[in-house]
């Protein structure tokens, strides 16, 4: 009975010294060994044996790259604006014995030398520029903070400012500005529109009456180019047709009821040559009649013939004021050196 007590407990105590002496370490993690209370060795990912009762596990470090996320810091600037920043910080252990013994809390002293060195960063420089240089800050926390993290073991890849809060009346002044700003650009942008669409519309004005002017003087070019070339075919055609005395006084009397239809039909001027047109219309009513000799008259019997008599020419009449009319005669008589014009208005009795 004593022998299997006996027994049991080396076997418990084999067992218990076994489990101290293997260490499973896992991926990306690092254990500090400290053996009799110094350090001895680091154990990385994998298998490990330590000394039972002698060895012992000091510290579990995490070799992954780390995020910590800070409380908003108030901070004042160079024109004394106390703001509100908020800031992001990766960073990774590069050395877990430094990490472990040259700093008792390295997240907390990461944070406060964050703090610190934003602090003297943003207290020179102005609301404006801490607003539009994050990334210049952001490149002088890291070179500050790399630095002096390096003996801790700790290498800091990346710090970002998430957020920046002035004062709220800062606020207000920066939206009223930047609504002023926004309504100048409109502002601009509305009267270089107008303005283009002045010349736009100004341009075409003249295109289109450049144009129109163009088309006129073609137009005038085309018709002069036809009256010209009208006047031209009937002047040829006058000249080829030899016109004598009696067609040019026949075309005058045809504009005496043209002439005769104006307001002024009771006194109305003609011009002289239409009384010599009158006597060559005459003369060619005589040529004819001492042509047509198969009748006996005067000039046959040795009677002597006196003048042409000119027949009358009737043009109608304008109603007369009191509703009566009748027709109108023009006699023509010719005295030595001189040209008289008659017009007899017979108004017929019913």
């Amino acid at each position: 009975m004593i022998l299997i007590i006996v027994v049991a407990v080396v076997a418990a105590v084999m067992v218990v010294g076994f489990g101290r002496t293997v260490r499973i370490v896992p991926q990306a993690r690092a254990y500090v060994v400290e053996r009799l209370g110094s350090y001895s060795r680091t154990l990385d990912a994998g298998l490990n044996s330590v000394v039972p009762f002698i060895d012992r596990v000091r510290a579990r470090v995490d070799l992954r790259e780390q995020v910590v996320s800070f409380a908003p810091q108030p901070v004042i600037t160079e024109d004394n604006l106390v703001v509100h920043i908020d800031t992001v910080l990766y960073f990774q252990v590069t050395d877990p014995r430094a990490a472990t013994y040259e700093i008792a809390n390295f997240i907390q002293a990461i944070e406060q030398l964050t703090v610190t060195t934003l602090r003297n960063v943003i207290g020179g420089m102005d609301l404006e520029s801490t607003l539009t240089s994050r990334e210049q800050i952001n490149a002088e926390l890291r070179g500050v903070l790399d630095e002096a993290t390096g003996k801790w073991g700790i290498r800091v890849n990346r710090v970002e400012l998430k957020a920046i809060d002035p004062p709220g009346s800062i606020k207000d002044a920066m939206e009223k500005q930047l609504r002023a700003e926004r309504d100048k650009r409109a502002a601009i942008l509305t009267a270089e529109g107008v303005r283009q669409s002045q010349i736009l519309t100004a341009e075409g004005a003249k295109q289109s009456a450049i144009l129109t002017a163009e088309g006129e003087r073609q137009s005038q070019v085309l018709v002069a180019q036809g009256q010209a070339e009208a006047i031209g075919t009937v002047f040829e055609l006058i000249h080829r047709g030899r016109p004598d005395p009696q067609l040019l006084a026949y075309q005058y009397l045809q504009t005496l009821p043209e002439l005769a239809n104006g307001d002024g039909n009771h006194t109305w001027l003609i011009p002289s040559e239409l009384t010599r047109a009158l006597d060559a219309f005459a003369s060619g009513f005589g040529d004819r009649r001492t042509e047509q000799t198969s009748t006996p008259g005067p000039a046959a019997s040795g009677e002597a013939a006196g003048p042409p008599q000119i027949p009358p020419v009737v043009i109608p009449a304008r109603p007369a004021a009191d509703g009566a009319a009748g027709p109108r005669s023009i006699r023509g008589e010719q005295a030595p050196g001189t040209q008289h014009l008659e017009r007899d208005d017979a108004r017929s009795t019913g």
